[in-house]
């Protein structure tokens, strides 16, 4: 691991709740319009906006795609005033593009800030995640074990019945074996639509009921789940997957060589980090967007690794005329 420097961060951390908040905001107003592009459009708009603002040497790693490929917010692009701490960026403006077109659950605004280099730069592809929530033995699960021993795995070290166990997994096509294979131990398999940062987070928030999850989504977001455990607890591992010679040549320019490897959450998130994520549609961690007369009322959850702190912070914010 390289030599990290100390990470000030606590002047920080409500500039970056500012910055979650102001997409979540902006994204409001197409909840329900059917406009995925719009929505995450004018997310990605105001977030960079408000990024802008920070006295930081921002760099994005974690973003809206290559730079061809992105109208803002690309992977590299620098952000911030200039001055300040030089700084690594995970983000995704919208989180549920989708959830918020058609006025579905657990839409968030999400981003998180670390010392620079100490973030993987992941590309744009798939990523095979496992993860599991606080106070268990490093290393009970493992990428190699089948889904049913995993469940077996944390039923005896929690010293309850598989029964009671409850996995999250996304509901895709791709996990139908996985999920039969789950549910041969009798555990409860709880299915989302979208969102998988949140679900992961869920791991760690014992009256969520979920103990695990497991399954393939986005890379990029499970280096922001990643971030996320660090200030909560909890393990998760995480492997690249491709499905062409394009994903893996995208990989090798991120600087990634290994490209089976298996990345704990200290590997992908090595240094103390800050996480903000704000609620656009009512969600199970957080509440969507509230509208009143005159008013927008958001709700953000603050997390810094380095106190293990955690912040819930409602703002009420005028409507323009």
């Amino acid at each position: 691991m390289p030599d990290i420097p100390e990470f000030h961060d606590r002047m920080l951390s409500l500039g970056l709740a500012r910055v979650s908040e102001a997409a979540a905001l902006a994204s409001a107003r197409l909840i329900g319009r059917g406009s995925e592009k719009a929505a995450d459009q004018a997310a990605v708009d105001a977030m960079r906006t408000q990024l802008n603002q920070l006295e930081i040497q921002g760099v994005v790693v974690i973003g809206e795609g290559e730079r061809d490929e992105a109208p803002m917010l690309y992977i590299g692009e620098g952000v911030g005033t200039g001055s300040g701490p030089a700084v690594d960026i995970a983000l995704d403006p919208l989180e549920g593009t989708t959830l918020t077109a058609k006025d579905m659950p657990n839409a968030l605004a999400v981003i998180a800030m670390g010392p620079r280099g100490t973030m993987l730069h992941a590309p744009d592809t798939y990523m095979e995640k496992l993860a599991i929530g606080p106070g268990l033995p490093e290393g009970i699960v493992s990428m190699d074990m089948s889904p049913s021993d995993r469940v077996a795995a944390i039923a005896e070290a929690k010293g309850c019945s598989t029964e009671d166990i409850t996995v999250c997994v996304l509901e895709r096509p791709r996990h139908e074996d996985m999920i039969a294979n789950i549910r041969t131990t009798g555990a409860a398999v709880r299915l989302i639509t979208d969102g998988d940062v949140a679900a992961v987070i869920h791991c760690a928030e014992p009256d969520t009921g979920i103990d695990m999850y497991m399954g393939a989504g986005g890379a990029p977001e499970g280096v922001l789940a990643a971030a996320a455990l660090k200030c909560m607890g909890g393990q998760i591992l995480g492997q690249l997957r491709f499905r062409n010679d394009a994903e893996k040549e995208r990989a090798r320019k991120a600087g990634i060589e290994d490209l089976d490897r298996v990345y704990s959450r200290d590997e992908m998130v090595q240094g103390d980090v800050i996480f903000a994520a704000t609620g656009v549609t009512d969600g199970s961690m957080l509440p969507g967007i509230k509208r009143e007369p005159g008013w927008l009322t958001a709700e953000t959850i603050l997390m810094r690794s380095k106190t293990g702190s955690m912040r819930r912070m409602t703002y009420r914010h005028p409507m323009e005329s």
